[in-house]
């Protein structure tokens, strides 16, 4: 089989869907592989690697995919792209599938598709989370933009001319992004909170130095798959009280909280944000993923703009793991990698219907058939695009 890895033409993406190393890996496994001139360059791996690994490189997108049997990507095919593919192709990649309006083209194009999202979360399958190696990144990434726009120190500093106080941090959210910014910020020598709607986050947090910070609550708060799910109305309100008293202590708040198939909850409303203080900063990492596609985890956030609101600072970055490119596509390519190996029969080919949790979590279409029929239920009831 002829695997491909082009280069992403997606807005701000550096990424890149293979390395040296994984290349290695897959010609190892009996595939050849081809790879689009330049598709490494934003995660500062030239051509020579590639080809030195043992791979082609190919110039131009059409040529790429002329022959393509398996094509490795970080961001789902666009329109234009699709129409490149051959049909039959499989695509492994990140589909964005609650919120992707290509899903029927993909099928109707007769693609076999992979989404690295849907891996489930089972120890087993823990070297393929794709969106526990880039939450990671996130995470550290969040915290050295927030020290970049805040004024101040991050640590107590004790000078001659007196003592500076330490910053003050609130991490909303402690799965994987949240528990790395608490760590570096630590590191930096913050004080920091957490706030987080899962019991089972209070030993992380505590275990890392922070404060943890959460609402009493009977109902469980974590889904079966160990993300935060939908919370009930009274435990939204007495939420928002409790995140208003520690946020207007707070001089760095770094929101990560999503779930899973809906928009970004709200956490930091537009009173929260005045009863800050100026200087303040706030990294919304779940910016643009609000409802409509406005905001974030704070509604006055905008997507990929610094603003300013109310005095304080607003981080809307919306693809964070692009800005450290280099370590994303490496731990990216080893998640796809070893995905990819679960179905490889050691002689360059790919069997897509193993019978595995695995991959069939993750497999949306193959051969015209769509497979995650709930994703087009939901979008149908939603009036969106399919």
């Amino acid at each position: 089989m002829l695997l491909v890895v082009p280069a992403e033409i997606h807005d701000h993406e550096a990424r890149v869907a293979a390395t040296p190393e994984t290349v290695e890996k897959f010609i190892a496994k009996g595939f050849s592989v081809q790879i689009q001139a330049g598709a490494g360059t934003g995660s500062l791996i030239a051509d020579a690697d590639y080809e030195a690994a043992g791979a082609s490189v190919v110039t131009g997108v059409k040529s790429l995919y002329k022959q393509a049997d398996v094509v490795l990507k970080v961001r789902a095919p666009e329109k234009k792209e699709i129409k490149q593919l051959p049909a039959n192709a499989t695509v492994i990649s990140l589909f964005s599938p609650y919120n992707n309006p290509l899903l029927a083209d993909y099928n109707k194009h007769g693609l076999t598709c992979f989404a690295l999202e849907m891996v489930p979360r089972i120890s087993r399958a823990q070297s393929m989370d794709v969106l526990s190696s880039q939450a990671n990144i996130s995470g550290y990434k969040s915290v050295l933009m927030a020290a970049e726009h805040y004024r101040r120190f991050f640590p107590m500093m004790m000078t001659a001319a007196g003592t500076v106080q330490p910053a003050r941090v609130l991490v909303m959210g402690a799965g994987v992004a949240g528990l790395q910014a608490i760590a570096t910020a630590r590191r930096l020598g913050a004080q920091v909170e957490a706030f987080d709607v899962r019991t089972a986050a209070k030993e992380q947090v505590e275990s890392l130095g922070a404060k943890f910070v959460m609402v009493e609550a009977e109902e469980d708060a974590e889904d079966a798959g160990g993300y935060a799910k939908e919370m009930s109305e009274e435990y939204k309100r007495r939420q928002g009280e409790l995140i208003a008293e520690h946020a207007a202590r707070a001089d760095i708040i770094i929101t990560t909280a999503l779930i899973p198939g809906r928009p970004a909850p709200v956490l930091i409303n537009e009173d929260m944000l005045k009863a800050m203080r100026t200087g303040s900063v706030l990294v919304d990492m779940a910016a643009g993923l609000g409802a409509g596609g406005v905001g974030g985890n704070c509604p006055l956030s905008e997507v990929d703009k610094l603003v300013v609101k109310h005095g304080v600072t607003l981080v809307g970055e919306s693809n964070i793991p692009s800005l450290m490119a280099a370590d994303a596509s490496q731990l990216y390519a080893r998640n796809l990698y070893n995905f990819a190996e679960l179905m490889s029969d050691g002689e360059g080919d790919l069997n897509s219907g193993l019978d595995d949790e695995i991959v069939t979590a993750a497999l949306l279409c193959r051969g015209g058939e769509f497979l995650k029929p709930d994703l087009i239920k939901e979008k149908s009831a939603k009036g969106g695009k399919v």
